[in-house]
């Protein structure tokens, strides 16, 4: 199974790249991908790539229903 993840992106790099968090960890990511992506917008990340941007709202919910989804030991 293949998943992608709402990250929020905390700094545009040179070349391409960007810093995101996700959940507090910082995880470098290619915007090769994505056009126009700027700080303090939402991706979706998969295996190190963003794929698109997303709605911050989206986002937010997606996150929710993931912490909701630990705290009850689904995840």
């Amino acid at each position: 199974m293949c998943l992608a993840i709402p990250a929020r992106v905390v700094q545009v790099l040179d070349g391409d790249m960007a810093v995101v968090d996700l959940g507090g960890v910082k995880k470098e990511i290619s915007l090769a991908l994505v056009d126009g992506v700027a700080e303090g917008d939402y991706v979706i990340v998969h295996v190190g790539y963003a794929l698109n941007k997303l709605d911050p709202e989206e986002a937010e919910k997606t996150l929710q229903m993931f912490a909701q989804l630990a705290q009850e030991g689904a995840l």
